[in-house]
């Protein structure tokens, strides 16, 4: 069994998922899409059965709960990972796992945390509040929007699924029985880049699984960007026209373009790699379109990633610090004009991740104008934040602080690009640390950030309650500061010389690496204590006897979101009145 081909395999598991796909998509008649899958037919009464209601529901609201659980799982594993690699780096020497381990560490660390968390965390919020934003009833094509989710969960089995089948192969060892199929998909450690040739010669064919997987989660975007581009032209409210968008929605319509574009390229690069994997062809062999090819089609893809996770992010940020300040966001036109440019300039920019393989000056140099260029879009929206914020009724509550934080912290990150976007000195500090430092003050900074903003601001909505706003605080602190320990110094380790992707390293940088494994441990705490203030508000959290969580009536901000929830507020204390007077 050891000897199956892991292309097989996948198209086995590929097919299998086709299969319930018509399975669920298929009713008996023809009726209106939307509400609860009940059996072959659509109803609109969530069924009484948790279990079932939560596997069928095309509802938009337990949609982007389902992404959000998934997004939080998977950030969760992946930052397991990261903890890891931090672990393994408090010493000069490979002490604490293997070279093989930590290489797999790295590899489904970036998968994981790009294609699992991010997305499916953003998605999920859009498909909670964007409806509800534009006056929409739900989604344009809500089968779709489910059928998107449930391609995750397995996709992100596939990615993942060396660890899970060796655990799987142990146990059933355990009671006797030995596959040695499953202790042969070991987890994937070519690099969450997969460049060629080493992604084609190395023999595990769990490789091949996790490419199925990337395709299954490209393939779920993909879908829910046309939905989502769908559901804001054609379901937008008659009063909400282009002009009075929210900021929001106008992010998740840019980033949803992006994906159009971008995923395809994605897809099809992973059905060429699957190919010379198992046929023998040479579209990335160096007789065929050469290791180069494979660089040029996932960075045209990979750039472009970068700001389909950072524009979500973005418009979560236009969208709450107005209403965290008082004051309305500076410049709305000129922050969705930057969105849209950015859009546009993302992809003219892929090959500065490509200036040592050696191509003409012309062409780097045109990179690199287009690489500093895209910087100005972004450099708007900073300086509208921070204007918005000048005079602003400053408050430092939790998602304020997060705002606030990230936005800080982005500077950083995105000064840095400035100068690893000029090519001497990109060439200086290619595959260093120093990249590696860059992007995750950027990514980790407005990412998480907003996500954890989000969570706060919206949390009296989403579950009636208020959070413990001490604990959030210092959560926030904790984080900021664990962000800046844990990335800054490998802007100067990179600077230095320090490669990334060693699990050892000269005795020179171990100060830095300590302080940096330190601030990873502060974030790990930020975490824990984002997980227990959740849980616990949830459980006791005082009830919301107010919707103006946040005084927005005050300043003209009470949006639709919370014109909703306080209409939703007044039926449960109508429908409690009536049953007490029954």
């Amino acid at each position: 069994m050891g000897q199956i081909p892991g292309i097989v395999i996948a198209g086995g598991v590929l097919l299998a998922l086709a299969v319930a796909a018509l399975a669920y998509g298929r009713p008996r008649r023809r009726a209106r899409d939307g509400g609860y899958v009940t059996g072959l037919e659509v109803g609109t009464e969530k069924p009484t059965n948790v279990v079932l209601r939560w596997l069928t529901t095309v509802d938009h609201r337990d949609i982007g709960v389902l992404y959000l659980v998934l997004g939080t799982v998977a950030a969760l594993w992946g930052g397991v990972d990261g903890m890891m690699i931090r672990t393994e780096l408090l010493t000069p020497e490979a002490t604490v796992w293997d070279l093989e381990t930590y290489n797999a560490l790295f590899t489904t660390h970036g998968l994981t945390m790009l294609f699992f968390f991010v997305t499916p965390v953003f998605t999920g919020i859009a498909n909670y509040f964007l409806p509800i934003l534009i006056g929409a009833d739900d989604m344009a094509f809500p089968r779709i929007n489910a059928l998107a989710f449930w391609l995750l969960p397995p996709g992100l089995a596939l990615v993942r699924g060396g660890l899970i089948t060796e655990v799987f192969a142990k146990g059933l060892e355990f009671v006797g029985y030995t596959v040695p199929l499953l202790f042969e998909l070991e987890p994937v450690a070519m690099g969450w880049t997969m460049y060629t040739p080493m992604t084609i010669e190395m023999a595990n064919p769990q490789i091949d699984m996790a490419l199925l997987g990337l395709h299954l989660s490209g393939v779920a975007t993909t879908m829910s960007a046309i939905n989502f581009i769908a559901t804001i032209f054609v379901e937008r409210d008659e009063e909400v026209g282009w002009s009075n968008l929210d900021i929001f929605s106008w992010a998740m319509l840019t980033t949803s373009g992006i994906i159009l574009f971008a995923f395809p390229v994605l897809g099809s690069a992973i059905v060429m790699l699957l190919l010379d994997r198992n046929f023998g062809t040479s579209f990335f062999a160096v007789a065929g379109g050469g290791p180069e090819l494979w660089q040029h089609l996932f960075w045209f893809f990979g750039h472009p990633e970068v700001y389909i996770l950072v524009l979500p992010a973005f418009g979560l940020i236009s969208y709450m610090l107005p209403k965290l300040v008082g004051r309305r966001l500076f410049g709305f036109r000129f922050v969705v004009y930057s969105s849209l440019a950015i859009g546009v300039l993302s992809f003219g920019v892929w090959a500065h991740h490509m200036f040592v393989v050696g191509m003409a000056p012309q062409l780097r140099a045109a990179f690199m104008m287009t690489s500093l260029t895209i910087a100005v879009p972004s450099a708007v929206k900073t300086f509208n934040w921070l204007t918005t914020m000048w005079q602003g009724r400053i408050r430092l509550s939790a998602p304020f602080l997060f705002v606030a934080g990230g936005v800080g912290l982005f500077i950083i990150g995105g000064v840095t690009g400035v100068f690893v976007a000029v090519v001497p000195y990109d060439v200086r500090v290619h595959d260093t640390l120093y990249v590696v430092g860059h992007f995750h003050l950027i990514i980790m900074a407005i990412i998480p950030f907003s996500m954890f903003a989000a969570s706060y601001f919206w949390f009296p909505l989403l579950t009636g309650r208020l959070y413990n706003r001490r604990l959030a605080q210092t959560q926030a602190f904790a984080m900021i500061v664990g962000a800046f320990l844990t990335f800054m110094p490998m802007l100067v380790m990179g600077n230095a010389g320090m490669p990334r992707r060693y699990a050892e390293y000269p005795e020179m940088f171990r100060p830095l690496q300590f302080v940096s494994s330190v601030g990873a441990l502060l974030i790990g705490i930020g975490v824990i204590l984002w997980i227990v203030n959740m849980i616990q508000s949830f459980r006791i959290g005082r009830p919301v006897r107010d919707a103006d969580v946040w005084d927005l009536k005050e300043t003209g901000q009470f949006s639709r979101e919370w014109q909703w929830f306080e209409r939703r507020l007044a039926e449960r204390r109508g429908e409690a009145s009536d049953g007490e007077s029954e």
